[in-house]
């Protein structure tokens, strides 16, 4: 009889139950019980308890450690460190691990792994590593990183892998058959076979389905998918994963400039690329570097502190013009008190704007096309949400103050100020990217300062206009 583990395959041992929580991460009190046998020593006990983990909590177990505990943990589990585990780990953790490891161990690693993974460990390492781990690679793995780095960073060249499955259009089903099965140097991860013309461009491809259920003696040709998704090697990332979004793909070939094919691109990468590059966009809206909490305190330093004197360069605009109207607050104090919630809400309008046209241009949603669309659309939205915060603003500093005209200065600059926010929302990334800039590096400044000065503008030349300060 068939065992249930022939049926659905060997099952993975994550380890005891006990070692997770409730949302599947490692238990707080399993990472202290491997530390302390590392520290008492007991490396057995430690090895013990890692060696049932998956190579992803295991490259959680390391970066939970303290930064000063990892060398000595590492060391302890030097036999369970292995590609599959920097592969999953977080980039400044593992820089930090491969840093401490001789040339020679970066290199057998790397020799596991797929191109891009190898990569990834590699093109962070200083110039003089960098050299001595590629002397330490077998000719071939050597060639295909070395061509790999020569290509842009974040580019479709460093994101692929080279071991795909290619072969060419004259072949039979039976013949790929065959060529799968007495080749035992072939990749074993693929979804999809690509057929490629003698001159190796990829002219279709068969999905691995068709192929097991299609009889031998039917060309591939017959059964190959012509419309296929072809990948510039030096397209950028975000683009790629743009593609497999709206194609729904699984994998990708990618091609060079000629039109032959290079390598493959598949979607586990692409998982990895999506929820990095939407992080980057919300970390560099607030201007707060890599975000990540892994990241040495020197090098978040100076990617904060940038922006917080950009803000600060910004914030005098705004004091230059509060102190044009020195004499109105000097006669109405109150003024000063209101100031701020006409900048504060503008600033948070403006914000709600400016996240909404950033994720549109970063996902493709707004182009050159339906860029004047989007301008009435947010325009529209501030209108309606200006006029309600005016009417609410309005009338109750009309009855707070016992002042109806003060409610109404500040329900009109509340709604001016919101139209204004909305319009820089929208324009301020437009511009950027219009000019070759990431909309998201400087946009939350541009759009601050603009919100802050006119709602102070707005509001106190509308107090001194109206007659309002006697």
């Amino acid at each position: 009889m068939t065992s249930e583990t022939e049926l659905h395959g060997p099952e993975i041992d994550r380890g005891a139950d006990a070692d997770f929580d409730e949302d599947d991460r490692l238990h707080p009190d399993f990472v202290r019980a491997v530390l302390d046998a590392v520290e008492a020593g007991d490396v057995e006990e430690a090895r013990a308890r890692v060696e049932p983990l998956h190579p992803a909590d295991i490259a959680d177990l390391i970066e939970l450690t303290p930064a000063e505990d990892r060398a000595a943990l590492a060391s302890a589990i030097a036999d369970r460190i292995d590609g599959d585990v920097l592969a999953e780990m977080n980039d400044w953790v593992r820089d930090a691990l491969v840093d401490a490891l001789e040339p020679r161990q970066i290199a057998d690693i790397a020799a596991e792994l797929d191109t891009d993974d190898a990569v990834a460990i590699i093109e962070d390492l200083d110039a003089d590593d960098q050299r001595e781990v590629l002397r330490a690679l077998d000719p071939d793995d050597r060639a295909a990183i070395e061509e790999a780095l020569s290509y842009p960073e974040e580019s479709a060249g460093r994101l692929m892998q080279r071991e795909l499955i290619a072969v060419p259009e004259h072949w039979t089903v039976g013949d790929v058959l065959d060529y799968l099965r007495a080749d035992d140097q072939l990749t074993t991860d693929f979804w999809e076979v690509f057929v490629v013309d003698p001159s190796h461009r990829p002219v279709g491809t068969c999905e691995l389905s068709w192929i097991l259920r299609t009889p031998r003696v039917v060309a591939v040709t017959d059964v190959m998918k012509r419309e296929q998704t072809l990948i510039p090697v030096d397209m950028d990332q975000e683009e790629v994963a743009l593609r497999f979004q709206k194609y729904a793909l699984i994998s990708a070939a990618v091609v060079d400039g000629g039109g032959r094919l290079v390598g493959m691109i598949t979607v586990d990468d692409i998982v990895h690329i999506i929820s990095q590059e939407a992080g980057e966009d919300a970390l560099l809206l607030s201007g707060a570097g890599d975000g990540d909490i892994n990241e040495p305190v020197r090098d978040s330093y100076k990617a904060r502190v940038r922006w917080l004197i950009a803000n600060l360069g910004t914030a005098l605009v705004a004091s230059t013009i509060i102190t044009q109207f020195e004499g109105t607050i000097a006669k109405m104090v109150v003024l000063a008190a209101l100031m701020p919630i006409v900048a504060g809400v503008g600033g948070n309008a403006g914000t709600q704007t400016l996240a909404v046209t950033v994720r549109a241009l970063a996902t493709n949603q707004l182009t050159r096309s339906n860029t004047l669309w989007a301008v009435r659309r947010e325009l529209a939205i501030a209108l309606m949400n200006g006029a309600t915060i005016a009417v609410v603003i309005g009338i109750a500093v009309s009855l707070f103050f016992a002042n109806p005209k003060l409610g109404v200065v500040i329900g009109t600059a509340m709604l001016c100020n919101i139209l204004i926010a909305g319009l820089a929302g929208v324009l301020v990334p437009l511009t950027l990217e219009r000019l070759k800039a990431d909309p998201a590096i400087a946009s939350s400044v541009f759009v601050t300062m603009t919100t802050d000065s006119m709602g102070f503008l707005v509001f106190l030349g509308l107090a001194t206009a109206s007659g309002l300060v006697g």
